[in-house]
């Protein structure tokens, strides 16, 4: 593409057919030569600043995004709870079935079901979030989720049965749906490309909590709690989030991002000034940083004219998805299905309860710091390569603990060995695959689609999460397969499957800014060559240069569009 032509798509291209707010569709004053060269310097400016910087400039963004976030831990509380609850003595005596042995087990059947309660309704609150928050806006769509789950969690608490307990999953699950994508959104549109990794990857820490508390929870009635308060209570702990987090979430600005793709330039503009503080940089230009996101807005409807899921799988955008999809997807193939029913697997591999619930806790606080260290890993190794390192270690892992389960024999160093693996693995996911997902799904998208895209991701995610928590109970249910520790190979297969396609199919978005993104897919630049590769912006003959180490410059645009930075 020549530099004109280049020229031509970015900056000559009025809005039309797009989503016209109060402001009105883009006029021809705005594509001045002044506004298209404040919005590369924008651009720019953005790409450079260093985090400390982008933490004084942003501390609003970073504080009300770390709020949104925090939706996540009732999820992840949720989700582990019930599984935890599975191998939980007073919750089998109350919904389980009494066996030969004088025991009392929730049958293959039931854990499946339960366990895919909360995907299905996370599957149709997915799909409404993908109207509802375009239409209406990402706080809204929050604030009306935190309401919901709110009312729903009284399903659980006082479920007389485990049918009534499934339909509390599942109205619970819809809520959750709506967090799992606009708190990685949120975080991706509020703030700079600096701190985008860290904030969105956050959601994947906040998971973790919550699946540590719910850990922690089971773990304190273990050995005190006989009663049906032994398991009613931890669900009960869940009102204690929605109403600071709603608190929160009313004070917090809309997306500057949305308020753009809605014709609202001057609630955007109002909505970056309460982002960020102006007292960290007198020179900050608000009305640039908005030109930037409508140069880059009116980029993408050039070639995406509406924004539907039908256009999530047409021309450019089709690459998009399939590329979230499959990362989203990644994160249940490679086993963290099957490291969310630690607990129970540790007592099928030989375990008493106890150490169980206490190894539980331990795999899942070294989680909490495998993803903290991600921050400092991601920044320096880039999203590509962490992800491609934790899948082969992974593998690695998987195939162990496969190994250790073809003895017959019943010995404790056998179990405890099998415990290990499982912890190590944890750290390893949670500290390459599990977060790095998170700070890839919101940048693959286009602006205009990036909900509904996220939303397909997800919910493929919660597609296969639906198979695997009907096969893994059957793998490790000694009612049923009874595989125990030999189901390690069964992951381990899949993920060298998703080894291959990362290595061919996932691009490096590392530093890059969403206009860049744009133009990267638009050129149908390999996903091996997006981490060398020069992008011209906005039409201001400027380029910004990527090389390896990470050095960013402006240049005199001499080629096209994109060019190979050698």
């Amino acid at each position: 593409m020549s530099p004109d032509k280049m020229n031509h798509t970015v900056a000559n291209n009025p809005e039309s057919g797009g989503d016209h707010g109060p402001d009105g569709p883009a006029t021809d004053e705005f594509h001045s030569l002044g506004n298209r060269l404040r919005a590369t310097e924008a651009a720019q400016r953005e790409a450079r600043m260093s985090i400390v910087d982008c933490l004084r400039l942003y501390p609003k963004a970073t504080a009300f995004s770390v709020i949104i976030s925090s939706c996540i831990i009732m999820e992840g509380y949720d989700i582990n709870l019930l599984q935890g609850l599975f191998a939980f003595a007073p919750f089998q005596r109350r919904y389980g079935e009494r066996q030969p042995d004088g025991s009392y087990q929730l049958s293959a059947p039931w854990q499946a079901g339960l366990a895919n309660g909360a995907a299905v309704g996370e599957i149709l609150g997915l799909f409404l979030n993908g109207v509802v928050s375009e239409r209406f806006g990402y706080r809204k769509t929050v604030l009306g989720s935190l309401l919901l789950v709110t009312c729903f969690i009284f399903i659980l608490f006082f479920a007389p049965n485990v049918e009534v307990l499934l339909v509390g999953e599942i109205l619970c699950g819809i809520p959750w749906g709506v967090f799992q994508t606009l708190t990685t959104v949120y975080a991706a549109e509020v703030c700079p490309v600096q701190l985008r990794a860290y904030l969105t990857t956050y959601v994947n820490l906040c998971w973790v909590v919550g699946t540590l508390l719910g850990q922690g929870i089971l773990r304190a009635f273990v050995e005190n709690g006989s009663t049906q308060w032994a398991y009613r209570i931890p669900f009960a702990i869940q009102w204690v989030w929605p109403v600071p987090i709603a608190l929160g979430v009313f004070f917090a600005p809309e997306s500057p991002w949305w308020l753009v793709r809605r014709g609202r330039f001057q609630d955007a503009s109002r909505a970056v000034e309460r982002l960020t503080s102006r007292a960290a940089d007198p020179d900050f230009d608000v009305d640039a940083t908005v030109a930037m996101m409508r140069y880059t807005h009116e980029y993408e409807l050039k070639t995406t004219a509406r924004a539907t899921y039908w256009d999530c799988f047409r021309g450019v955008d089709l690459r998009r998805t399939e590329i979230t999809c499959m990362v989203w997807a990644i994160q249940n193939l490679s086993g963290s299905g099957f490291m969310g029913y630690s607990t129970y697997f540790f007592q099928q591999a030989g375990l008493d309860a106890q150490q169980s619930f206490n190894i539980a806790m331990g795999q899942y606080s070294i989680g909490a710091v495998g993803t903290i260290l991600s921050w400092f890993l991601i920044r320096r190794v880039g999203r590509r390569k962490l992800y491609l390192t934790g899948l082969s270690v992974q593998f690695l892992m998987l195939f162990i603990t496969g190994c250790l389960g073809i003895p017959h024999a019943s010995h404790s160093g056998v179990s405890w060995a099998v415990a290990v693996m499982m912890v190590l693995y944890t750290c390893v996911y949670d500290m390459t695959v599990g977060p790095v997902c998170y700070a890839l799904v919101p940048e693959l998208p286009s602006n205009r689609l990036r909900t509904r895209t996220v939303v397909l991701g997800r919910n493929l995610y919660n597609v296969i999460n639906i198979v695997m928590n009907v096969i893994i109970p059957y793998m490790l249910n000694p009612t049923a397969w009874n595989w125990k520790a030999k189901s390690g190979f069964f992951y381990a297969g899949l993920c060298a499957g998703c080894f291959v396609w990362t290595f061919f199919r996932l691009p490096e978005t590392k530093s890059r800014t969403f206009a860049e993104l744009d133009v990267l897919f638009t050129q149908k630049v390999p996903a091996r060559k997006f981490e060398g590769t020069a992008v011209a912006l906005f039409d201001s003959g400027m380029v910004i240069e990527r090389s390896k180490d990470e050095k960013h410059k402006g240049t005199e645009a001499e080629a096209a569009g994109v060019e190979h930075c050698e």
